[in-house]
């Protein structure tokens, strides 16, 4: 049986862009999902609802993630879960990269 394998550098595999927000979604199922991201300063992801948690883990720098209206400081090398139904919003602090996981249970 031959299987398919395909190995991610997370830190090289998404670049930053000037004044934007760049996106490459590495899994798609309907299971769920996983994207890469890379944030120029400044930029973000506004408020918004998900009906499934989301998970955050930190690639690159730092971001401000606001879910339900307090404020998470997250940096390089944590993670964050995001609770289904809760708004949440992001913006980074510095130039930033994320892996976003949302798992569709």
């Amino acid at each position: 049986m031959s299987i398919t394998v395909e190995q991610v550098n997370l830190v090289e595999a998404v670049g930053y862009q000037a004044g934007a927000v760049v996106s490459k979604t590495l899994v798609d199922k309907k299971v769920g999902t996983i994207t890469l991201f890379a944030f120029d300063k400044g930029q973000g992801l506004s408020e918004h609802t998900a009906p499934y948690d989301a998970v955050v883990q930190v690639i690159d720098g730092e971001a401000l993630v606001t879910i339900s209206g307090s404020d998470y400081q997250v940096r390089t090398g944590e993670l964050i879960v995001m609770p289904a139904n809760h708004p949440h919003s992001l913006r980074a602090e510095t130039p930033f990269k994320m892996m976003l996981v949302m798992i569709r249970a």
